[in-house]
């Protein structure tokens, strides 16, 4: 009997943390807003889509696709829970992992990193009526030049 009590406690805790990944406010599809955002060193990207979705437990899933000035097109993404720890980032010429933290219900903290150095520290903030998401990136890129970002983002 205890056994099954045990399982069915974490069938219920393993429930909640995908309904609190669900409800999470990032969740959705994002659209780059151009004109409300500034890239230093750039380049600015002529149109990018970032979509966040539940990736099980307290997991976020994140596909980011890009079309840059240059008329090159990028698929990147990565999963990662908000626990500090480190995950794999794929496609990103300025990091190869990722650790994510939650700061509050609306905003959340990542540290990228390149070959074990911390690159870039981006926060994410998304607006109390779910409306616009704002994320402001500082660091080094992957070719050692200065990132001071904020890109303003409009939901789907």
């Amino acid at each position: 009997m205890p056994v099954r009590r045990l399982f069915l406690v974490a069938a219920i805790l393993g429930l909640a943390a995908m309904a609190a990944a669900a409800d999470d406010p990032i969740v959705g599809v994002w659209n780059l807003n151009l004109a409300k955002s500034r890239y230093s060193p750039g380049p600015t990207p002529q149109r990018q889509t970032m979509k966040f979705e539940p990736a099980g437990g307290d997991a976020l899933k994140l596909t980011s696709d890009t079309v840059f000035p240059d008329g090159r097109a990028t698929h990147a993404g990565y999963t990662a829970r908000f626990d500090g720890k480190e995950n794999p980032v794929h496609d990103n010429p300025d990091a190869d992992t990722s650790a994510m933290r939650r700061i509050d219900a609306y905003t959340t903290e990542t540290t990228w990193k390149k070959d074990g150095k911390v690159t870039i520290t981006s926060r994410r903030s998304v607006s109390k009526d779910g409306k616009t998401l704002t994320i402001t990136q500082k660091g080094t890129n992957g070719r050692g030049r200065p990132v001071d970002n904020v890109t303003v983002w409009d939901r789907q």
